[in-house]
């Protein structure tokens, strides 16, 4: 590969010909082969942005020439509409507070900017990345802010695919609500329920997920943009802090604010620790709906059998015939993965000293990391797997049938010690609880039947009793 010289304030380094970024891209490439990643688009995004908006800003203040400016604004529209994808290449762990991520998205518009005005790469004769791209800027301000904007991004994204879970979950709950089974606690029989009241639960667990999300949005939209090196404002003009947020406001379509202390914003991770708190709550539901979904389709034969997911893929290298659930399988190691990286969130938030976090990569990587899996396994599931469920009605009604959970209809009719007995003799005798209480003669069958009446059992109120 054909090589050009850069220099930087530590000397030269050799870039590869034809690369946008530039010395300091280059120094963290070599120091940082960790993952073999790359950084989250959204966060490139995010940070682009910024730097739109502060040429933009530093035109308004006549800080910036028009004439470098508008060719930094045009770099970054090109680099906004993907141009430049391959160029973003500093691995997601690196250097404290996101310095190499800075300049290398300050190196890619500087000479894309000098190339736009006639000039070549490399060579940084109008535009410097330091002097003009990261005007009145710091990393230390702009990372926490292209953070907000790429998780604010991400959020809304999720919540959309929360939203249609817990609406295709709504729709089954009433397709399904006719339809009575076997309630279960401790995986034993318990009182009846409709197969839709469980399919509904579902849908208002991960609506309340949705609430949780988006409480956490209000302190994503504190931005604090141009606090620079410690959240002073040293070399950014008060001018400029209110264009740039206001600007960040109309590029993103936010409804963004400067936070009541830059210092603060500048030191404190809480708005990331909370909606990764969030994210991890919504995790903990679905990984209660998927091992719901695999236990009620367990079988065909020999499990529960109550619901049909649909069949996705064989199931077996050695058993023909086998179809296994792959969504909720899946869904369950995404959630696993999005706890995991909700705890290293919180390690990394705790981590930081005095006027900075420099954790805040690894905070970064990990919050849109669990986000973007979450969301794609999310719109999966939905549309492979519930959108697809069937039920076995008669299964449902089987087991309803042997279910010892009935006793419990019958204990304000016949007494808790006799409706215990009745239970007992049918566990032991393989019998039904309807069989049971007409050979003893306890009930009649018409006071059995109003007794044991279907839809009433899944409602409140004491059945049987005048």
């Amino acid at each position: 590969m054909a090589h050009r010289l850069e220099k930087d304030t530590m000397g030269t380094v050799e870039v590869p010909e034809g690369a946008y970024y530039g010395a300091q891209t280059q120094r963290a490439v070599n120091n940082f082969p960790i993952s073999g990643l790359k950084p989250h688009q959204a966060l490139v995004r995010s940070t682009v942005r910024i730097k739109k908006c502060a040429a933009i800003a530093n035109m308004t203040t006549h800080r910036l020439p028009r004439e470098l400016g508008e060719a930094i604004v045009k770099a970054a529209d090109e680099a906004l509409a993907g141009q430049f994808a391959d160029q973003f290449v500093v691995d997601p762990f690196q250097a404290g507070a996101g310095t190499s991520h800075n300049m290398n998205v300050n190196e890619v518009l500087a000479n894309r900017a000098n190339e736009i005005l006639g000039g070549a790469i490399g060579e940084y004769a109008r535009v410097n990345a330091n002097d003009h791209v990261n005007m009145a800027q710091s990393t230390n301000d702009v990372f926490p802010t292209a953070m907000r904007l790429a998780a604010l991004e991400l959020a809304q994204e999720l919540d959309n695919e929360l939203r249609d879970l817990s609406d295709a979950l709504a729709r089954k709950g009433i397709e399904f609500d006719h339809i009575l089974k076997s309630g279960r606690t401790h995986l034993q029989d318990a009182v009846p329920i409709r197969l839709g009241q469980e399919f509904s639960a579902w849908s208002i667990a991960i609506a309340n997920n949705r609430s949780g999300l988006e409480r956490a949005f209000p302190g994503l939209r504190e931005l604090g943009i141009g606090g620079t090196a410690v959240g002073t404002g040293l070399n950014a003009e008060q001018a400029f802090i209110d264009l740039i947020v206001e600007g960040l406001a109309r590029e993103t379509g936010q409804e963004l604010t400067r936070g009541e202390s830059l210092v603060e914003r500048m030191q404190n991770m809480d708005p990331f620790v909370a909606l990764s708190s969030s994210v991890k709550g919504a995790a903990v539901n679905l990984i209660k709906l998927a091992n719901d979904l695999r236990l009620l389709s367990s079988g065909p034969r020999t499990g529960l059998g109550e619901i049909n997911l649909p069949a996705m893929q064989p199931g077996s290298s050695i058993m023909p015939g086998k179809v296994n659930p792959v969504l909720p399988e899946v869904t369950n190691m995404v959630c696993f993965q999005v706890m995991g990286c909700d705890l290293t969130v919180s390690l990394a938030a705790q981590a930081g000293q005095l006027e900075l976090n420099v954790m805040m990569p690894v905070i970064a990587f990990n919050l849109l990391f669990s986000m973007e899996i979450l969301k794609n396994c999310l719109h999966q599931l939905t549309s492979l797997c519930v959108t697809g469920i069937t039920a076995n009605e008669e299964r449902c009604r089987n087991f309803l049938d042997q279910s010892v959970g009935l006793a419990t209809v019958l204990a304000p009719s016949i007494g808790y010690a006799a409706a215990a007995e009745v239970a007992k003799e049918s566990a032991k005798s393989g019998k039904s609880i309807r069989e049971v209480i007409l050979e003893r003669a306890i009930l009649t069958e018409e006071e059995l039947e109003e007794v044991l009446a279907p839809y009433p059992l899944t409602t409140p109120g004491v059945h049987g009793k005048d």
